[in-house]
Protein backbone atom coordinates (compact mmCIF):
# COMPACT_ATOMS: atom_id res chain seq x y z
CA UNK A 1 0.00 0.00 0.00
CA UNK A 2 1.51 3.60 -1.02
CA UNK A 3 2.09 6.14 1.08
CA UNK A 4 -0.12 9.35 0.38
CA UNK A 5 2.23 12.65 1.55
CA UNK A 6 -0.41 15.18 3.12
CA UNK A 7 -0.92 17.76 0.94
CA UNK A 8 0.98 21.04 2.93
CA UNK A 9 -0.83 23.68 4.49
CA UNK A 10 -0.88 26.97 3.43
CA UNK A 11 1.94 29.23 4.77
CA UNK A 12 0.08 31.32 6.53
CA UNK A 13 -1.63 28.73 8.21
CA UNK A 14 1.82 27.34 9.38
CA UNK A 15 3.23 30.53 10.15
CA UNK A 16 0.23 30.69 12.76
CA UNK A 17 0.75 27.06 13.85
CA UNK A 18 2.37 27.49 17.43
CA UNK A 19 -0.09 30.22 18.90
CA UNK A 20 -3.12 28.32 18.18
CA UNK A 21 -3.16 25.88 21.08
CA UNK A 22 -3.53 29.42 23.11
CA UNK A 23 -6.37 30.57 20.61
CA UNK A 24 -8.07 27.01 21.39
CA UNK A 25 -7.71 27.54 25.18
CA UNK A 26 -9.74 31.36 24.56
CA UNK A 27 -12.12 29.17 22.13
CA UNK A 28 -13.50 26.23 24.72
CA UNK A 29 -14.38 28.80 27.11
CA UNK A 30 -16.99 29.11 24.94
CA UNK A 31 -18.42 25.70 25.94
CA UNK A 32 -21.09 25.23 28.72
CA UNK A 33 -19.32 24.83 32.09
CA UNK A 34 -19.74 21.53 33.06
CA UNK A 35 -19.79 20.30 36.81
CA UNK A 36 -17.91 22.48 39.55
CA UNK A 37 -14.03 20.36 38.38
CA UNK A 38 -11.97 21.68 36.23
CA UNK A 39 -12.99 22.60 32.74
CA UNK A 40 -12.08 21.67 29.10
CA UNK A 41 -9.75 25.00 28.83
CA UNK A 42 -8.21 23.64 31.73
CA UNK A 43 -7.58 20.96 30.54
CA UNK A 44 -6.25 22.17 27.23
CA UNK A 45 -4.11 24.94 28.85
CA UNK A 46 -1.95 21.44 30.66
CA UNK A 47 -1.28 20.44 27.60
CA UNK A 48 0.26 23.78 26.44
CA UNK A 49 2.04 24.04 29.78
CA UNK A 50 3.43 19.85 28.86
CA UNK A 51 3.53 20.75 25.01
CA UNK A 52 6.19 23.87 25.50
CA UNK A 53 8.35 21.38 28.27
CA UNK A 54 8.85 19.05 25.58
CA UNK A 55 9.54 21.63 22.65
CA UNK A 56 11.94 23.49 25.35
CA UNK A 57 14.06 19.80 26.06
CA UNK A 58 14.01 19.18 21.70
CA UNK A 59 15.01 22.50 21.15
CA UNK A 60 17.63 22.75 24.26
CA UNK A 61 17.16 26.44 25.02
CA UNK A 62 16.29 28.36 27.79
CA UNK A 63 12.69 28.77 28.41
CA UNK A 64 13.09 32.29 29.61
CA UNK A 65 15.09 35.44 29.79
CA UNK A 66 16.29 35.88 33.64
CA UNK A 67 14.48 38.94 33.88
CA UNK A 68 11.35 36.97 32.91
CA UNK A 69 11.78 34.36 35.57
CA UNK A 70 12.18 36.53 37.86
CA UNK A 71 9.30 38.31 37.39
CA UNK A 72 7.07 35.60 36.92
CA UNK A 73 8.32 33.32 39.37
CA UNK A 74 8.26 35.58 42.58
CA UNK A 75 4.83 34.26 43.31
CA UNK A 76 6.23 30.92 44.23
CA UNK A 77 8.09 31.03 47.81
CA UNK A 78 5.11 32.72 49.01
CA UNK A 79 2.41 30.04 47.37
CA UNK A 80 4.51 27.33 48.55
CA UNK A 81 4.95 28.43 52.21
CA UNK A 82 1.18 29.21 52.21
CA UNK A 83 0.36 25.82 50.56
CA UNK A 84 2.51 24.20 53.78
CA UNK A 85 -0.42 26.33 55.98
CA UNK A 86 -3.47 24.45 54.66
CA UNK A 87 -5.50 22.68 56.23
CA UNK A 88 -5.13 19.47 54.21
CA UNK A 89 -2.46 18.24 51.86
CA UNK A 90 -4.72 18.23 49.06
CA UNK A 91 -6.36 21.69 50.13
CA UNK A 92 -2.46 23.05 49.72
CA UNK A 93 -1.98 21.05 46.71
CA UNK A 94 -4.85 22.15 44.51
CA UNK A 95 -4.55 25.76 46.09
CA UNK A 96 -0.96 25.72 44.80
CA UNK A 97 -1.53 24.11 41.35
CA UNK A 98 -4.30 26.34 40.65
CA UNK A 99 -2.62 29.79 41.50
CA UNK A 100 0.45 28.46 40.00
CA UNK A 101 -0.91 27.25 36.66
CA UNK A 102 -2.81 30.70 36.10
CA UNK A 103 -0.11 33.59 37.36
CA UNK A 104 3.32 31.59 36.49
CA UNK A 105 2.70 28.49 33.96
CA UNK A 106 -0.14 29.58 31.57
CA UNK A 107 1.87 32.89 31.40
CA UNK A 108 5.31 31.33 30.46
CA UNK A 109 3.73 28.96 27.83
CA UNK A 110 2.36 32.57 26.55
CA UNK A 111 5.74 33.57 26.31
CA UNK A 112 7.20 30.11 24.64
CA UNK A 113 4.27 29.92 22.02
CA UNK A 114 4.39 34.06 20.94
CA UNK A 115 6.92 34.62 18.07
CA UNK A 116 5.74 38.04 16.82
CA UNK A 117 2.63 40.89 17.07
CA UNK A 118 0.86 38.98 14.42
CA UNK A 119 0.54 36.14 16.65
CA UNK A 120 -0.13 38.75 19.90
CA UNK A 121 -3.01 40.06 17.31
CA UNK A 122 -4.81 37.04 16.76
CA UNK A 123 -4.69 35.48 20.26
CA UNK A 124 -5.87 39.11 20.91
CA UNK A 125 -8.59 38.50 18.14
CA UNK A 126 -9.60 35.25 19.76
CA UNK A 127 -10.36 37.26 23.10
CA UNK A 128 -12.86 39.15 21.17
CA UNK A 129 -14.92 36.51 19.50
CA UNK A 130 -14.84 34.89 22.48
CA UNK A 131 -16.53 38.10 24.14
CA UNK A 132 -18.71 38.59 21.07
CA UNK A 133 -20.04 34.84 21.81
CA UNK A 134 -21.01 34.86 24.99
CA UNK A 135 -21.84 37.94 24.81
CA UNK A 136 -24.91 36.87 22.49
CA UNK A 137 -25.89 34.40 24.74
CA UNK A 138 -25.98 36.98 27.58
CA UNK A 139 -27.87 39.34 25.75
CA UNK A 140 -30.41 36.31 24.67
CA UNK A 141 -30.95 35.14 28.33
CA UNK A 142 -31.76 39.09 29.17
CA UNK A 143 -34.08 39.56 26.32
CA UNK A 144 -35.63 36.24 26.82
CA UNK A 145 -35.69 35.95 31.11
CA UNK A 146 -33.92 32.92 30.86
CA UNK A 147 -30.56 34.32 32.52
CA UNK A 148 -29.74 34.18 36.32
CA UNK A 149 -31.79 35.77 38.92
CA UNK A 150 -31.62 39.39 39.70
CA UNK A 151 -33.77 41.24 41.96
CA UNK A 152 -36.35 38.36 41.73
CA UNK A 153 -35.96 38.41 38.11
CA UNK A 154 -34.01 35.65 35.84
CA UNK A 155 -32.67 38.44 33.27
CA UNK A 156 -29.00 38.41 34.35
CA UNK A 157 -26.57 37.71 31.28
CA UNK A 158 -24.06 35.17 32.49
CA UNK A 159 -23.37 33.38 29.40
CA UNK A 160 -22.32 30.11 29.13
CA UNK A 161 -20.49 30.17 32.61
CA UNK A 162 -24.37 29.49 33.84
CA UNK A 163 -25.44 31.07 37.56
CA UNK A 164 -22.75 29.83 39.81
CA UNK A 165 -20.40 31.95 38.04
CA UNK A 166 -21.96 35.28 37.67
CA UNK A 167 -19.08 36.97 37.26
CA UNK A 168 -17.48 34.45 34.38
CA UNK A 169 -19.72 36.39 31.29
CA UNK A 170 -18.62 40.03 32.69
CA UNK A 171 -14.92 39.30 32.52
CA UNK A 172 -15.00 37.93 29.03
CA UNK A 173 -16.62 40.50 27.87
CA UNK A 174 -14.87 43.32 29.48
CA UNK A 175 -11.47 41.59 28.53
CA UNK A 176 -12.70 41.54 24.95
CA UNK A 177 -13.64 45.37 25.21
CA UNK A 178 -10.15 46.22 26.19
CA UNK A 179 -8.93 44.03 23.65
CA UNK A 180 -11.30 45.35 20.63
CA UNK A 181 -10.53 48.70 21.97
CA UNK A 182 -6.29 48.14 21.94
CA UNK A 183 -6.89 47.01 18.16
CA UNK A 184 -8.95 49.99 17.00
CA UNK A 185 -6.38 51.81 18.22
CA UNK A 186 -3.25 50.87 16.26
CA UNK A 187 -2.15 51.38 13.53
CA UNK A 188 -3.06 48.25 11.52
CA UNK A 189 -5.20 48.40 8.49
CA UNK A 190 -8.31 50.89 8.76
CA UNK A 191 -11.02 48.32 8.13
CA UNK A 192 -9.22 46.22 11.20
CA UNK A 193 -9.15 48.89 13.08
CA UNK A 194 -12.99 49.92 12.12
CA UNK A 195 -14.29 46.03 12.85
CA UNK A 196 -12.16 46.19 16.00
CA UNK A 197 -14.25 49.60 17.38
CA UNK A 198 -17.67 48.19 16.19
CA UNK A 199 -16.76 45.00 18.06
CA UNK A 200 -16.07 47.51 21.28
CA UNK A 201 -19.15 49.44 21.19
CA UNK A 202 -21.63 46.40 20.53
CA UNK A 203 -19.70 44.56 23.73
CA UNK A 204 -21.05 47.28 25.99
CA UNK A 205 -24.22 45.83 25.54
CA UNK A 206 -24.13 42.60 26.88
CA UNK A 207 -21.78 43.96 29.65
CA UNK A 208 -24.40 46.29 30.89
CA UNK A 209 -26.53 43.71 31.23
CA UNK A 210 -24.27 41.01 33.50
CA UNK A 211 -24.94 44.14 36.10
CA UNK A 212 -21.66 43.51 37.24
CA UNK A 213 -20.65 46.43 38.89
CA UNK A 214 -16.97 45.56 39.04
CA UNK A 215 -16.62 44.61 35.51
CA UNK A 216 -17.88 48.04 34.60
CA UNK A 217 -15.50 50.49 36.60
CA UNK A 218 -12.57 48.49 35.89
CA UNK A 219 -13.89 48.77 31.73
CA UNK A 220 -14.50 51.96 32.29
CA UNK A 221 -10.96 53.03 33.72
CA UNK A 222 -8.97 51.49 31.40
CA UNK A 223 -10.70 52.20 28.50
CA UNK A 224 -10.12 55.71 29.66
CA UNK A 225 -6.44 54.92 29.97
CA UNK A 226 -6.09 53.39 26.64
CA UNK A 227 -7.54 56.12 24.94
CA UNK A 228 -5.53 58.72 26.88
CA UNK A 229 -2.38 56.78 26.05
CA UNK A 230 -3.26 56.55 22.08
CA UNK A 231 -3.52 60.37 22.16
CA UNK A 232 -5.85 63.47 22.21
CA UNK A 233 -7.17 62.99 19.05
CA UNK A 234 -8.38 59.48 18.87
CA UNK A 235 -9.52 59.78 22.84
CA UNK A 236 -12.32 62.73 21.35
CA UNK A 237 -12.70 60.65 18.37
CA UNK A 238 -13.63 57.65 20.27
CA UNK A 239 -15.40 59.86 23.42
CA UNK A 240 -17.94 60.77 21.07
CA UNK A 241 -18.42 57.52 19.29
CA UNK A 242 -19.23 56.12 22.92
CA UNK A 243 -21.91 58.78 23.88
CA UNK A 244 -23.52 58.36 20.10
CA UNK A 245 -23.47 54.36 20.70
CA UNK A 246 -25.06 55.25 24.20
CA UNK A 247 -27.68 57.51 22.58
CA UNK A 248 -28.71 54.78 20.54
CA UNK A 249 -28.63 52.01 22.97
CA UNK A 250 -30.47 53.74 25.60
CA UNK A 251 -32.66 55.39 23.12
CA UNK A 252 -33.58 53.55 20.24
CA UNK A 253 -32.97 49.56 21.99
CA UNK A 254 -34.30 50.54 25.41
CA UNK A 255 -31.28 48.60 27.42
CA UNK A 256 -31.45 51.33 30.08
CA UNK A 257 -34.01 49.44 32.28
CA UNK A 258 -35.07 50.80 35.66
CA UNK A 259 -32.93 47.89 36.83
CA UNK A 260 -29.77 48.96 34.96
CA UNK A 261 -30.17 52.03 36.14
CA UNK A 262 -30.48 51.61 39.96
CA UNK A 263 -27.79 49.25 39.23
CA UNK A 264 -25.40 52.01 38.10
CA UNK A 265 -26.92 54.57 41.27
CA UNK A 266 -25.89 51.87 43.76
CA UNK A 267 -22.14 52.49 42.78
CA UNK A 268 -22.48 55.97 44.66
CA UNK A 269 -24.43 54.30 47.41
CA UNK A 270 -22.49 52.14 48.70
CA UNK A 271 -21.75 54.05 51.94
CA UNK A 272 -25.08 55.96 52.16
CA UNK A 273 -27.73 52.56 51.56
CA UNK A 274 -26.42 49.92 50.35
CA UNK A 275 -28.07 46.45 49.22
CA UNK A 276 -26.84 43.19 51.01
CA UNK A 277 -24.19 42.09 48.45
CA UNK A 278 -22.68 45.44 49.32
CA UNK A 279 -23.06 44.56 53.38
CA UNK A 280 -21.62 40.99 52.41
CA UNK A 281 -18.41 42.50 50.86
CA UNK A 282 -17.54 45.04 53.67
CA UNK A 283 -18.27 42.30 56.23
CA UNK A 284 -16.36 39.56 54.14
CA UNK A 285 -13.16 41.96 53.86
CA UNK A 286 -13.42 43.18 57.49
CA UNK A 287 -13.06 39.13 57.97
CA UNK A 288 -9.86 38.79 56.00
CA UNK A 289 -8.25 41.84 57.99
CA UNK A 290 -8.99 40.07 60.74
CA UNK A 291 -7.71 36.70 59.43
CA UNK A 292 -4.38 39.17 58.21
CA UNK A 293 -3.91 40.51 61.78
CA UNK A 294 -4.10 37.59 63.25
CA UNK A 295 -1.44 35.53 61.11
CA UNK A 296 0.54 38.86 59.44
CA UNK A 297 3.56 37.35 58.26
CA UNK A 298 2.13 33.88 56.51
CA UNK A 299 -1.66 34.29 56.53
CA UNK A 300 -3.98 31.69 58.04
CA UNK A 301 -3.21 28.72 55.03
CA UNK A 302 -4.05 28.41 51.24
CA UNK A 303 -8.10 27.04 50.97
CA UNK A 304 -8.28 28.29 54.36
CA UNK A 305 -10.50 31.43 54.78
CA UNK A 306 -13.66 29.44 54.85
CA UNK A 307 -12.24 27.73 58.04
CA UNK A 308 -11.72 31.43 59.39
CA UNK A 309 -14.43 33.56 58.26
CA UNK A 310 -16.95 32.80 60.38
CA UNK A 311 -14.27 33.75 63.40
CA UNK A 312 -13.85 36.96 62.22
CA UNK A 313 -16.86 38.04 60.81
CA UNK A 314 -20.12 39.95 62.40
CA UNK A 315 -23.19 38.71 62.18
CA UNK A 316 -24.26 41.10 58.90
CA UNK A 317 -22.45 38.33 57.04
CA UNK A 318 -25.70 36.40 55.53
CA UNK A 319 -25.90 32.85 54.77
CA UNK A 320 -25.10 33.33 51.23
CA UNK A 321 -26.00 34.22 47.98
CA UNK A 322 -28.64 33.13 46.25
CA UNK A 323 -28.27 31.24 43.12
CA UNK A 324 -31.36 30.45 40.45
CA UNK A 325 -31.89 31.14 36.77
CA UNK A 326 -29.20 29.77 33.98
CA UNK A 327 -30.49 26.03 34.56
CA UNK A 328 -29.86 26.08 38.20
CA UNK A 329 -32.81 25.64 40.37
CA UNK A 330 -32.89 27.89 44.08
CA UNK A 331 -30.35 27.49 46.43
CA UNK A 332 -28.08 29.08 48.43
CA UNK A 333 -23.94 29.34 47.57
CA UNK A 334 -21.88 29.72 50.45
CA UNK A 335 -19.49 33.16 50.51
CA UNK A 336 -16.31 30.97 50.77
CA UNK A 337 -13.67 34.01 49.44
CA UNK A 338 -14.08 37.50 50.50
CA UNK A 339 -14.13 38.75 46.91
CA UNK A 340 -11.29 40.98 46.41
CA UNK A 341 -7.87 39.20 45.37
CA UNK A 342 -5.90 41.61 47.08
CA UNK A 343 -7.11 40.61 50.52
CA UNK A 344 -7.75 36.98 49.78
CA UNK A 345 -3.76 36.97 49.23
CA UNK A 346 -3.26 39.17 52.36
CA UNK A 347 -5.23 36.79 54.65
CA UNK A 348 -4.29 33.25 52.91
CA UNK A 349 -0.88 34.08 52.00
CA UNK A 350 0.28 36.97 54.65
CA UNK A 351 2.46 39.83 53.81
CA UNK A 352 5.08 37.66 52.02
CA UNK A 353 2.92 36.15 49.81
CA UNK A 354 1.08 39.40 48.57
CA UNK A 355 4.48 41.41 48.22
CA UNK A 356 5.40 38.12 46.42
CA UNK A 357 2.30 37.98 44.05
CA UNK A 358 1.66 41.92 43.87
CA UNK A 359 5.14 42.93 42.90
CA UNK A 360 5.28 40.66 40.68
CA UNK A 361 2.14 42.17 38.90
CA UNK A 362 3.78 45.26 39.57
CA UNK A 363 6.96 44.58 37.83
CA UNK A 364 5.06 43.08 34.93
CA UNK A 365 3.30 46.45 34.45
CA UNK A 366 6.31 48.98 34.99
CA UNK A 367 7.61 46.37 32.39
CA UNK A 368 4.93 46.69 29.68
CA UNK A 369 4.79 50.66 30.11
CA UNK A 370 7.86 50.73 29.53
CA UNK A 371 7.46 48.55 26.08
CA UNK A 372 4.65 50.90 25.44
CA UNK A 373 6.83 54.35 25.35
CA UNK A 374 9.32 52.05 23.18
CA UNK A 375 6.53 51.22 20.71
CA UNK A 376 5.07 54.84 21.08
CA UNK A 377 8.60 56.53 19.84
CA UNK A 378 9.17 53.56 16.89
CA UNK A 379 5.93 53.23 15.93
CA UNK A 380 5.66 50.03 16.26
CA UNK A 381 3.05 47.88 17.82
CA UNK A 382 0.94 50.13 19.45
CA UNK A 383 -2.22 48.37 19.77
CA UNK A 384 -0.46 45.18 21.07
CA UNK A 385 1.23 48.01 23.96
CA UNK A 386 -2.13 49.17 24.69
CA UNK A 387 -3.62 45.68 24.87
CA UNK A 388 -0.77 44.59 27.31
CA UNK A 389 -0.81 47.54 28.92
CA UNK A 390 -5.14 47.21 29.44
CA UNK A 391 -5.71 43.67 30.27
CA UNK A 392 -3.04 43.64 32.86
CA UNK A 393 -4.48 46.77 34.34
CA UNK A 394 -8.64 46.00 33.77
CA UNK A 395 -7.04 43.14 36.28
CA UNK A 396 -5.23 45.12 38.48
CA UNK A 397 -8.19 46.89 39.19
CA UNK A 398 -11.11 44.58 38.92
CA UNK A 399 -9.57 42.51 41.68
CA UNK A 400 -10.61 44.94 44.12
CA UNK A 401 -13.65 43.66 43.90
CA UNK A 402 -13.35 40.25 42.65
CA UNK A 403 -11.16 37.06 43.53
CA UNK A 404 -9.22 33.92 41.61
CA UNK A 405 -12.12 31.43 41.42
CA UNK A 406 -14.21 30.41 38.24
CA UNK A 407 -14.09 28.64 34.98
CA UNK A 408 -13.18 31.84 33.71
CA UNK A 409 -9.71 32.43 35.75
CA UNK A 410 -7.67 30.32 33.24
CA UNK A 411 -8.70 33.36 30.89
CA UNK A 412 -6.71 35.57 33.28
CA UNK A 413 -3.47 33.74 32.67
CA UNK A 414 -3.61 33.87 28.99
CA UNK A 415 -3.92 37.79 29.57
CA UNK A 416 -1.03 37.76 31.88
CA UNK A 417 0.77 36.28 29.16
CA UNK A 418 0.04 38.90 26.91
CA UNK A 419 0.96 41.32 29.35
CA UNK A 420 4.50 39.37 29.58
CA UNK A 421 5.39 38.68 26.50
CA UNK A 422 5.04 42.48 25.49
CA UNK A 423 7.05 43.75 27.84
CA UNK A 424 9.60 40.83 29.08
CA UNK A 425 10.69 40.17 25.47
CA UNK A 426 12.35 41.50 22.72
CA UNK A 427 10.22 39.60 19.99
CA UNK A 428 7.84 42.57 20.26
CA UNK A 429 10.18 44.70 18.03
CA UNK A 430 12.91 42.31 16.74
CA UNK A 431 11.55 40.05 14.41
CA UNK A 432 14.07 37.01 13.31
CA UNK A 433 14.87 35.37 10.45
CA UNK A 434 12.97 33.10 8.99
CA UNK A 435 15.17 29.77 9.40
CA UNK A 436 15.12 31.06 13.36
CA UNK A 437 11.67 30.68 14.11
CA UNK A 438 9.73 27.68 15.17
CA UNK A 439 7.09 28.87 12.25
CA UNK A 440 9.74 28.60 9.82
CA UNK A 441 10.83 25.61 10.64
CA UNK A 442 7.55 24.28 11.20
CA UNK A 443 6.88 25.52 7.65
CA UNK A 444 9.82 23.56 5.98
CA UNK A 445 8.45 20.23 7.81
CA UNK A 446 5.37 20.37 6.49
CA UNK A 447 6.80 21.26 3.32
CA UNK A 448 8.95 18.18 3.44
Amino acid sequence: MSHVPLPPLPRRAARFAPVLPLVAVVALLGLPVAGDGAQPADAVSALVVGYCVILLLRERRRPLSPRAAVVLGLPVAGLAVAAMGAASPAAGLGGMARYLQVFVLVPAAVLVLLRGRADFRLLAWSFVGLALWQGAVGVHQYVTGTGASYQGETVRAVGTFGAQDVMGMATAVALGVVCATGLALGRTPSWQRTAAAGCAVVLLVPLAVSFSRGAWIATALTCAVQLALAGLRRALKAGAAVVAAGVVLVGGFGVGTAMLQERIGSITQVADAPDQSVVDRYTLWASAVGMWREQPVTGVGLKNFPEYRDGHATLALSSGSDIEGAGETYHKQALLSPHSMYLLVLSEQGLLGFCALVGSWLALLVCAVRALGRARRDGAGLDCALIACGLLLWQLVDYVYGDIGGPSTVLTGVALGLTAWWGLTERAFTEATRRDTLPGRVEEAVAR
